[in-house]
């Protein structure tokens, strides 16, 4: 369970830190206000096999997000 909390609070700073990198305002705060909802909505999760898939599922969506940045930089 502290392994799991680890990689939660890990996947959450990982997220905001790549929340930084958005040009406009509006579309930051909107991110962040996204993000802090799904993991405040989550916290209460105790099944490992749903928390071992929502990290999953957060991994790839902040994949994508960076991949975004990534083009929208080039």
């Amino acid at each position: 369970q502290f392994v799991r909390r680890q990689q939660v609070l890990q996947l959450y700073r990982r997220v905001l830190r790549a929340i930084r990198e958005v040009p406009a305002e509006q579309d930051r705060r909107y991110l962040k206000d996204w993000a802090r909802g799904e993991f405040e909505r989550n916290k209460g999760a105790t099944d490992e096999d749903a928390i071992r898939m929502m990290i999953t599922q957060g991994n790839m969506q902040l994949q994508e997000l960076q991949r975004t940045l990534k083009l929208a930089k080039s």
